[in-house]
């Protein structure tokens, strides 16, 4: 980076993804990036009992944008979600 992009904000940080509500659960699509593409992988929480529960979702899916592999992140968890509720935890 040079000196005067630095100076001058010339590299903008991406803002986080946002969480995605669902049946109670907040999604974080969390897309990794992987040789020609980005895995598909999501963090999905929820609340149970006053504590914070998480569960770390990676799938062996690679698609070629990092908005599609979002996209899809997002409907795998809800999947998840569709059939293990929260089990997941």
């Amino acid at each position: 980076m040079s000196l005067l992009s630095r100076l001058f904000g010339g590299s903008a940080k991406p803002e986080p993804p946002k969480p995605v509500q669902y049946e109670g659960f907040a999604i974080t699509p969390e897309p990794i990036a992987e040789s020609g593409g980005y895995r598909i992988g999501a963090r999905i929480e929820k609340e149970v009992k006053g504590e914070t529960k998480s569960h770390q979702m990676i799938r062996a899916d690679v698609l070629h944008s990092k908005e599609q592999a979002a996209e899809a992140s997002v409907e795998k968890a809800k999947s998840m979600i569709d059939q293990m509720g929260e089990k997941l935890f």
